[in-house]
């Protein structure tokens, strides 16, 4: 590497940081070498030896992965298994079997084409889906990256041919190809820079380094003669955790997780680096994360089974009425029925074997009552499904023109289970949020800078403003609150109660990414001129010190950008910076920072020495540097949790503590995230004698170190002085919140899952309103116990199990109907709570609390907490997420959704729906979902309704003729009454339905609870389906049969055989099924009447056409329509009798519920059908009030809670005002 760039990057990090980079001191030759815990810890990998992996023992798996459901070779056994897993299609495999046989009633290719059509067309349909995965992983295999091919040369190679021991070069924006041991970086102290936002969601850059004795090997030629050995654990799914030995030149040295770099992670902010392989393919850690890709089915399939078993219980019942009957027959009647010659039948008709000749009869009965079960009923629902996933692709509001993806259904499956879900479990980083925070407003020296709003007050004073325009008690809808949310508009002033108003001012000027502040009394230096001028000097230093951020020089357009730890310190730089506090540069031991206290001075480079750098962690809550200035005097800079810098203020240092909390509580209540700032002064003498405590602990050794650098830390953090406070405004997708308050509206329950930190977790919770002020947080977390092991995990458990005990009880004593409370816990807490003996416990009190939050979980902890509420529950769940981390609980929810994010697309592959954008979710579910279950439910009512109203009459005619099998129907007419007669109408109701327009779903979300009540597909309404089509099939045969028994139907006194019988029931049954349907739709387009009345007209064309035919084709049906039925009067009665005596009492059903109990839907469609919404708006804004579901989450309720706590300020005003009028 060529000398500069090595200069450039001299930066040697583990001087400064006091926990995770401090290299501890390695033992003499007289220690004893760093045991590893067995068992568990046998893998051995020869570094830069591959070859020696190629053979057992040491040969382990290669680095290809599969994340495919079938190969070549199980394809066909498993594909076909999922296909008779149907019972319907078992039941038509079985008839298709005997079809073949001579006691058959129809052609056996009659009976295997269809069944052969079906499973063919879903098999294809299967195969074409694990075909698009099958290319992503190809895609992911052929990778290449940099390998040592020996003797110092290094070339490039795909993934999957990467071995165990290889030792590997990865540049910068690179993913790693698999778990890899740090031997050195482009940086001289073998430091570097990770992204593991694919497998913990985080987005903040991980400090990586490599052991001091390996750092030599820092180009491509020092590893011509490289060799060493690892002993180290086996694989196991633990993301944060590794053990092993590293033996090199006589010497072991121990490993840790700081020097592992795991697959799928991403090199940043570092030219390069070269490590040895450990884990490859399946073996790494996060494919060890990974789960086998499921088969799913819908509620409504498996439901659909069951109603199968009932067809198929009545099939069996009648089929042996049917066979019983013909053996009586056979024997009593046969031997008189001399014109059958019964002395020379078969053992199908024999007198003397009655038994047998109903035995057969049983399969001829089996087969010719199969109308009963219609095997067009999964053709029509593959056929309507698909067309719903093309509509749900093509949907213009689920397009992302940023990106230029639209929302696209990887799976026909599951359309339906997208209108019943009951819980939501997200993911955070690249879900909810976008990873910015804007800085908004500040308090220095007991005064509150910037005039800006957030979206919550926004939202609330828009609100009572609307409240305070309509008539007492009228409730206002929440349409509005997210109108104008975005930048580019004025101020605007709006009157909440007589003399009040509410000024929410909003930038107009071309935004500043991560910095919305605004008040000229801090900007353009105007700060020189407030009273507190040094205050806030100091205040604008600790910004631009109190950090870890790198600067990086934009070359276009000379300004700096931050590579930062976090999002907030990135804003607070971006802030600093604004303010005139530019920091331009680090170096080993200082940070440079230009300051302009004018904007007509020229700025002033400043150089801070860094003497040390306490570092932010979820326990410490605070980060602290101390710096020595320019004047040569020592402070320390502070920032954290305000609780935790209060708490350590000096008496002297309080003076503007009362001030800054009070604006601290109002930057919560705003929804913004908060930290207090502070500073102390340090003595020469005191420095020293500290430092020198800190040196000799970040060189310790031992289980002990951790705790001692904390104890030395609280040493020196202490008798601060409060300088003031930030609040920054965490910048969530566009959308998010809007989305999470519809989708709770709705009555969904969302729960967030996420590796983040816990302070991370809550704020984002805050963010999208999730929690908000005054929401009781349970936080169930792990206390610290010195017992041994053993003693120590009881204890923990049994501590848990005692939280999750007294919060179920908190939230069940609770009074208060507004009380709202979140359950807050960390992956390591989850560990025990998941347990068997533990997490029934757990799911009941996570029901309770209004939302949940999981922090610092693994890939693996967010798949069973999804198995955990998904059969605990017993409702349907819905995963989203973006990353490869969220691959198990996406593919474990009964629904996963991917979002086409930046890192990666393992989600998508994995998922079952696939969307740009998490606000793309409130459309999917509220509106495709909510159609396509009230569709795919009506569909299947609908189908079974008219195949027991056509296959019945087929056995009622039977036990009219003897139980001889015989069909009144021509068999043309059966062929084509599924395939053609029918098959369109109901196809029509599965696609274009809809029981109120989109904009209408969207405005009344409390529409999508009828999906998880499954008010359209329980037990009384199959049943009533059910109960109609065996009452049309009553009213059809008889009165059919009772009208042509015994008169003349034609002018020249003809009697009606049995093809005009037949042929006039099969026409009652055409009309009575699709005026049927047509009363069922609510929705009609041209497609509808065209489907629907062409069908009817369609069977008219045929049997004329049919008729017209030669006699040897058209049989007994010849002219029968133009000759025979069409002039006789009675034909066309019979069809306007039967039809109406079928759909009249639906009609008067549906009446008497429209009138006396109507449902949500009926209401809205009666006012938009007569335009009340447009007349009324005050009727319509009641009504569209009622129809959200009381929920404690959303920004909805944020905004009421926030109303409530401004009514109860302005209450107390009044009061006060009323006492001093009155004294």
């Amino acid at each position: 590497m060529a000398p500069t760039r090595r200069l450039r990057e001299r930066l040697r990090w583990s001087k400064l940081y006091s926990f995770s980079c401090v290299r501890p001191s390695i033992p003499s030759d007289n220690e004893d070498p760093y045991p590893l815990p067995a068992p568990g810890c046998s893998r051995i990998v020869y570094c830069n030896q591959p070859r020696v992996h190629r053979k057992k023992p040491l040969k382990y798996p290669t680095n290809y992965i599969s994340t495919t459901r079938y190969n070549i070779i199980t394809f066909l056994p498993k594909a076909i298994f999922e296909q008779f897993r149907r019972v319907a299609n078992l039941y038509f495999l079985l008839a298709a079997l005997l079809s073949l046989t001579p006691v058959t009633p129809f052609s056996a290719v009659s009976m295997i084409a269809p069944l052969a059509f079906v499973v063919g067309l879903s098999m294809a349909k299967e195969a074409l889906e694990d075909w698009r995965r099958f290319m992503q992983d190809m895609e992911v295999n052929s990778r290449k990256v940099s390998i040592h091919k020996g003797e110092g040369r290094f070339g490039y190679k795909h993934w999957q041919k990467i071995r165990v021991g290889d030792v590997v070069k990865v540049e910068k924006d690179q993913f790693f190809p698999a778990d890899l041991l740090l031997l050195s970086s482009s940086y001289e102290d073998g430091i570097c820079y990770v992204e593991t936002m694919n497998l913990d969601g985080e987005t903040n850059l991980k400090v990586k380094r490599s052991l001091e004795v390996t750092l030599p090997l820092d180009d491509d030629e020092a590893f011509k003669d490289f060799r060493a050995f690892i002993r180290c654990e086996d694989p196991n799914p633990s993301l944060y955790t590794f053990v092993g030995n590293f033996e090199y030149e006589q010497q072991v040295y121990p490993l840790d997780p700081s020097q592992i770099l795991l697959r799928d992670s991403k090199l940043r902010n570092t030219s390069y680096v070269y490590g040895v392989v450990i884990f490859t393919g399946h073996d790494s850690k996060v494919m060890q994360n990974a789960t086998k890709s499921p088969s799913k089915r819908s509620r409504i399939e498996k439901k659909m089974d069951k109603i199968i078993y009932i067809l198929f219980t009545l099939l069996v019942l009648i089929s042996l009425i049917s066979s019983i009957g013909f053996a009586v027959k056979i024997k009593y009647g046969m031997p008189k029925w001399w014109y059958l010659q019964p002395q020379n039948t078969t053992n199908l008709y024999d007198p003397s074997r009655p038994s047998l000749a109903g035995i057969f009869h049983l399969i001829t009965a089996l087969i010719l009552y199969g109308y009963l079960i219609p095997i067009s009923l999964y053709v029509s629902i593959e056929v309507v499904k698909v067309l719903q996933a093309m509509f749900i692709n093509q949907d213009l509001h689920m397009y992302d023109e940023e990106t230029e993806i639209p929302a696209q259904a990887r799976t026909s499956n599951l359309n339906e289970e997208l209108g019943q879900v009951d819980t939501i479990l997200s993911d955070k980083t690249g879900t909810l949020t976008c990873n910015q925070m804007d800085f908004l407003k500040c308090s220095i020296a007991g005064v509150s800078y910037g005039v800006g709003s957030s979206e919550v007050e926004v939202a609330a004073a828009k609100q009572m403003a609307s409240e305070a325009s309509n008539a007492p008690g009228q409730l206002s809808s929440s349409q509005d609150f997210w109108e104008d949310s975005g930048g580019g508009f004025g101020s605007s002033e709006i009157e909440l109660e007589s003399g009040i108003t509410c000024t929410v001012e909003k930038p107009q000027k071309p935004r500043i990414k991560g910095f919305s502040f605004e008040d000229d009394r801090l900007m353009h230096g105007n700060w020189t001129k407030e009273p507190n001028a040094g205050t806030i000097l100091l205040f604008f230093r600790i910004l631009a010190l109190c950090h870890t951020a790198i600067p990086e020089l934009n070359e276009e357009t000379g300004g700096f950008t931050y590579e930062a730890e976090s999002p907030d310190e990135g804003a607070f730089l971006v802030a600093a910076r604004e303010f005139g506090f530019e920091f331009c540069k680090r170096t080993q031991s200082s940070v440079f920072v230009r300051e302009r206290y004018s904007s007509s001075e020229n700025p002033v480079e400043r150089e801070f020495k860094i003497l040390n750098l306490l570092e932010f962690n979820s326990k410490r809550k605070r980060m602290s540097v101390v710096v020595r200035d320019e004047s040569g005097q020592i402070n320390l800079l502070c920032k954290g949790a305000d609780s935790i810098i209060f708490e350590r203020l000096s008496k002297n240092g309080r003076m503007y503590e009362n001030d800054t909390s009070k604006h601290l509580n109002e930057y919560g209540e705003a929804g913004l995230r908060t930290l207090a700032l502070a500073y102390r002064v340090l003595e020469e003498s005191e420095y020293s004698a500290w430092n020198t405590e800190f040196v000799k602990a970040k060189t310790t050794i031992g289980p002990d170190r951790e705790a001692q650098l904390e104890r030395v830390a609280d040493m020196i953090e202490r008798d601060l002085f409060l300088v003031g406070a930030t609040a920054v405004e965490d910048k969530l997708q566009k959308g998010v919140p809007q989305c999470i308050d519809k989708l709770a509206q709705a009555g969904l329950k969302i729960w967030v899952l996420t590796g983040d930190k816990m302070e991370t977790a809550i704020n984002i919770g805050f963010a999208c309103s999730l929690l908000r002020q005054g929401m009781k947080q349970i936080c169930v977390s792990i206390m610290n116990s010195d017992l041994g092991m053993q003693d120590a995990k009881m204890a923990a458990k049994e501590n848990i199990l005692m939280q999750i005990t007294n919060a179920t009880q908190m939230v069940k004593l609770e009074k208060d109907p507004h009380a709202a409370f979140a359950l807050i816990i960390d992956g390591k807490t989850l560990s025990y709570a998941l347990e068997d003996d533990m997490k029934n416990q757990f799911l009941s009190l996570a029901v309770d609390c209004a939302s949940v939050i999981c922090c610092r979980v693994s890939p693996k902890q967010k798949a069973l907490v999804t198995r955990l509420v998904k059969e605990g529950t017993g409702k349907t769940t819905l995963a989203i997420g973006d990353g490869a981390n969220d691959v198990g609980m996406i593919q474990e929810a009964d629904i996963g959704v991917g979002i086409s994010g930046v890192e990666g697309m393992q989600a998508v592959m994995a998922s079952d729906f696939s969307i740009a954008q998490f606000r793309f979710l409130e459309r999917l579910l509220v509106v495709h979902g909510h159609w396509c279950y009230k569709r795919i439910a009506q569909m299947i009512c609908y189908f079974f309704y008219k195949n027991i109203a056509f296959g019945l009459t087929l056995f009622y005619f039977e036990a009219y003729t003897g139980f001889s099998g015989q069909s009144v129907y021509d068999d043309w007419y059966m062929l084509l009454f599924n395939v053609i007669l029918t098959s369109l109408p109901v196809i029509s109701l599965g696609v274009f339905e809809q029981d109120v327009s989109s904009e209408v779903c969207l405005q009344f979300p409390a529409l999508y609870q009828q999906g998880p009540k499954n008010l359209f597909f329980d037990w009384y309404r199959i049943f009533g389906w059910m109960g109609n089509g065996l009452y049309s099939s009553l009213i059809i045969f008889f009165l059919n049969i009772n009208i042509f028994y015994d008169q003349a139907f034609r002018a020249g006194g003809q009697t009606a055989d049995m093809a005009a019988v037949g042929t006039t029931m099969f026409t009652c049954i055409i009309w009575a099924v699709n005026i049927q349907i047509a009363l069922t739709m609510s929705h009609f387009t041209w497609i509808q009447h065209l489907f629907v009345w062409g069908s009817i007209a369609t069977w008219y064309a045929f049997l004329v056409a049919y008729g017209m035919s030669s006699p040897l084709i058209s049989g007994n049906a010849y002219q029968i329509l133009l000759e025979a039925l069409g002039p006789a009067p009675m034909y066309w009665a019979v069809t306007l009798l039967v039809t109406a005596s079928c759909n009249i009492p639906y009609l008067a059903h549906i009446s008497f519920q429209r009138t006396s109990n109507p449902l949500d839907h009926h209401v809205i469609q009666e006012i938009k059908y007569y335009k009340k919404d447009l007349e009324d708006q005050r009727m319509w804004k009641r009504e569209r009030s009622k129809a959200r579901q009381e929920t404690k989450i959303g920004f909805t309720a944020r905004v009421d809670a926030k109303i409530r706590q401004l009514r109860g300020k302005l209450q107390k005003k009044s009061s006060t005002f009323s006492i001093q009028v009155a004294s």
